[in-house]
């Protein structure tokens, strides 16, 4: 518990003491957003604001996780560093995206054949890693099985699993993406996500197969430390939404959005809940699925469900003030959330 409390509150620490100088370094190299040209009336005057904020949360991160590691004189898990691989591996491929975007100023930055290739690379050297280095016990940092509360059903073929485990970090990493298009929503439901697993990676760790063997522990590596990961970005992201929130001094960017929507994903993999991040990521499938409804009718109809895509544009439009939907998007995903924590501890509970 003592390490869950130094990651977040030195990375806390670290995003707010930072992010005024990056504000300032970021404006006086005009490294600022492009808005589109489609999108909704209000937003032409987001343009020109810092983005690439993702940077500060990337750097609190690996700060405090690492120094919890540091104060407790722990080594950090092999876990826990494919987690920090696939979380800082996605944020650079973010990164290239943001400043293909500044540097050309335009609102588009990586072609989606180069963005895809970069993620793929980095999701395949997770999911590869995740498959190996098994423990003491034999525990890899994941099964090549599915999981909702735990593994079930027959193990897949490592290739199998390595198109699976792409397919969710490439879809979460862009939910997380379209999600992020009003001041403070996407870091604001990562925070209450961030949460979720915190408590899942402790709660397992109390549960461990390590400690005691019974019909409902929990064969996961290193519970803890993905609860550390869990913390530290949890504390970046805290720090960052102070500097994000309505009216925004900074965006993440997709440096941001693509690592923590492959940090999501990475702690749903490693703490077996593969399945249940749809429903603790549960506004982020929402916001991808009214996308995905939004192309479909159109292209099979010519007819548009929504106003505008993604769904919170949607609302914009139809005249809801920029706060309002964000609390509204938050409260949400706060009950989704909590409506996966419950699914987790009724599953766990003694029958």
């Amino acid at each position: 518990m003592t390490g869950i409390l130094v990651a977040a509150g030195l990375s806390l620490l670290v995003s707010l003491l930072s992010m005024p100088l990056v504000i300032r370094i970021l404006f006086k190299f005009k490294f600022g957003q492009e808005v589109r040209d489609d999108g909704p009336e209000g937003h032409k005057t987001k343009q020109g604001t810092p983005t690439m904020g993702g940077i500060v949360i990337i750097l609190g991160a690996i700060i405090g996780y690492f120094a919890s590691h540091l104060v407790l004189r722990t080594a950090p898990t092999v876990s826990g560093l494919l987690v920090m691989f696939l979380f800082v591996g996605m944020g650079c491929v973010g990164f290239l995206d943001d400043f293909i975007k500044i540097y050309k100023r335009r609102s588009l930055g990586l072609r989606s054949g180069a963005k895809m290739l970069g993620q793929t690379i980095v999701g395949v050297g997770f999911a590869v890693g995740v498959t190996q280095f098994p423990n003491g016990y034999g525990y890899t940092p994941a099964s090549p099985q599915l999981s909702f509360l735990r593994d079930f059903g027959p193990p897949m073929m490592l290739g199998v699993f390595v198109i699976w485990a792409l397919f969710l970090i490439v879809g979460f990493s862009n939910a997380v993406n379209l999600t992020d298009g009003l001041d403070g929503l996407a870091t604001g439901a990562t925070i209450l996500s961030l949460v979720a697993y915190v408590i899942i990676g402790n709660w397992q760790l109390r549960q461990s197969c390590v400690a005691y063997l019974s019909p409902s522990c929990y064969p996961v590596r290193d519970p803890l430390d993905l609860a550390v990961v869990a913390a530290a970005v949890l504390g970046g992201c805290i720090g960052f939404l102070w500097y994000n929130a309505p009216p925004a001094k900074i965006f993440m960017g997709d440096t941001g959005s693509l690592a923590l929507g492959g940090l999501i994903v990475g702690l749903a993999i490693t703490t077996r809940t593969q399945l249940l991040l749809l429903v603790i990521g549960g506004l982020f499938v929402l916001i991808t699925m009214s996308v995905m409804i939004q192309i479909s009718s159109f292209r099979l109809t010519g007819k548009r469900v929504f106003r505008m895509a993604p769904l919170q544009h949607h609302f914009e439009l139809k005249g809801w003030a920029e706060t309002t939907i964000v609390i509204r998007f938050w409260i949400i995903q706060g009950l989704l959330v909590g409506i996966g924590i419950g699914l987790f501890y009724l599953e766990w509970m003694p029958r």
